[in-house]
């Protein structure tokens, strides 16, 4: 992160990374073949070290509270490393980059709605792992597209379109529905 942070994302080598790692680049490729697949796990690690799962009580609250806490720790550098992402994937590395996010944000999610389910405020039917990562995929579109994420559209995310979703989810006694990662 601190190759990120100090040089953008258009600045992070592969070369300066292993330096500061004290690794070899061959070994940073093994793990990671593009730039924007090391650059994005490095993104993940750091973010996710920082957004505590929250515990307010109710899950609209706590929806509410993680999204504010990724807006909180979310810079400028971050939208432009978001930018940079984008635009310098080809279609194999934005697959591998889309599903590292999809995972990230629905693995977030999870813990507030157990916390719900144990409240009663969410039933027992399967939640798709879509909906749980959808706050955070409204949020990078926030994010991508205006830079911002004020507390209206949290609102909006959370209490117009997600939370609806996950209780009637919750609630629904259908076979589940299983969908690729």
């Amino acid at each position: 992160m601190s190759e990120l942070r100090e040089r953008g994302y258009s600045g992070v080598t592969y070369d300066g990374v292993a330096t500061r790692a004290a690794t070899s680049k061959p070994v940073l490729y093994r793990r990671w073949p593009t730039r924007a697949e090391m650059v994005l796990a490095a993104v993940i690690a750091s973010t996710t070290e920082v957004v505590a799962t929250p515990s307010t009580g109710d899950l609209v609250q706590d929806l509410k509270a993680l999204l504010r806490s990724m807006r909180d720790n979310f810079g400028p550098t971050d939208r432009s490393t978001m930018l940079g992402l984008l635009a310098e994937s080809n279609q194999d590395a934005a697959e591998t980059i889309r599903a590292l996010i999809y995972r990230w944000g629905a693995d977030l999610v999870e813990p507030v709605v157990t916390q719900a389910r144990a409240r009663g405020q969410l039933g027992t039917g399967m939640i798709p792992t879509s909906i749980l990562a959808l706050p955070f995929d409204l949020a990078r579109h926030e994010f991508a597209i205006r830079g911002v994420l004020p507390d209206e559209r949290i609102d909006t995310i959370v209490d117009v379109i997600v939370a609806p979703l996950m209780v009637a989810n919750s609630r629904s006694v259908e076979a589940p529905v299983h969908e690729p990662t």
